[in-house]
């Protein structure tokens, strides 16, 4: 089997291309994902957006900077990361499309993207996308590498530098869509529900994690401040419910930890 620079598996890149809704003539794999970004992509320029981007963070975003941080907003009584990834899998219903394409929002290093892909038992395919080049050669990095933890299931794995807020894929392209930890850092965040929306089939299953802004005034003041200062967008209890039914979302599940919520639904 042919691989592509960094070890990502060729062939799993070469099955995102037909997914895509206008197709390189010249697809850039140099870097072992697929880039539709180039050297040309103007990102958002807030605080949490520039971290994202940096070299530091790829390097201790999965071991010690998502689990302290992410921790510390769920609060001691949140699920850890491996009940994050369990959770993920369950709400998405993996087991039921073990053949079937999956899509990663905002995948950074690729620890969710793995993690999914560990809970799909046929030929499938998880499809990462980021903006931040850095993340994605961390992720392309310790997807190629065994991982201790059993990540890198039966699925194939691929990742794309895009624009996670604009996807580049065509109409009810998966079957499933996750977006862990991203939609609050995103300019516009209901155009990237309308895209995840757009991209996942009928019937498709959509699963969020993202902030939640107390219902206590002080405290949801408080962290509202500091999300504009950060460049983090602190969500309503019922603000993606909200937007999700209008949508033609059904089947809805909540459940919030502290400062953040998990939101999952079904596309009618």
């Amino acid at each position: 089997m042919s691989e592509a620079s960094g070890g990502v598996r060729s062939n799993a890149v070469d099955r995102v291309l037909p997914l895509l809704d206008r197709p390189p003539a010249e697809p850039d794999v140099s870097r072992g994902y697929l880039d539709l970004l180039g050297e040309g992509a103007r990102p958002h320029d807030t605080f949490a957006q520039r971290l994202m981007r940096s070299g530091f963070l790829p390097k201790i975003y999965e071991d010690l900077w998502r689990p302290v941080m992410f921790g510390v907003f769920k609060g001691p009584l949140g699920p850890d990361i491996e009940e994050e990834y369990a959770l993920a899998r369950d709400w998405l219903d993996l087991a039921a499309i073990p053949d079937g394409t999956v899509l990663d929002v905002a995948c950074g290093p690729g620890n969710i993207t793995r993690a999914l892909a560990a809970g799909m038992t046929g030929h499938g395919l998880v499809v990462g996308i980021d903006a931040a080049a850095t993340m994605l050669d961390r992720a392309v990095a310790d997807t190629a590498r065994p991982s201790p933890r059993g990540e890198n299931g039966a699925a194939d794995v691929a990742y794309v530098r895009g624009d996670a807020a604009d996807l580049p894929f065509g109409d009810g392209t998966f079957d499933a869509v996750c977006c862990f930890g991203g939609l609050y850092l995103f300019d516009d965040p209901w155009a990237a529900v309308d895209g995840i929306t757009r991209v996942l089939k009928p019937g498709g299953r959509a699963v969020f994690l993202t902030t939640r802004r107390p219902d206590v005034p002080v405290i949801g003041m408080g962290s509202s401040v500091l999300g504009r200062l950060a460049g983090i967008r602190m969500f309503g209890a019922d603000d993606l419910c909200y937007a999700l039914r209008g949508r033609g979302f059904a089947g809805l599940r909540q459940r919030s930890y502290g400062l953040m919520q998990f939101v999952g639904a079904t596309r009618g």
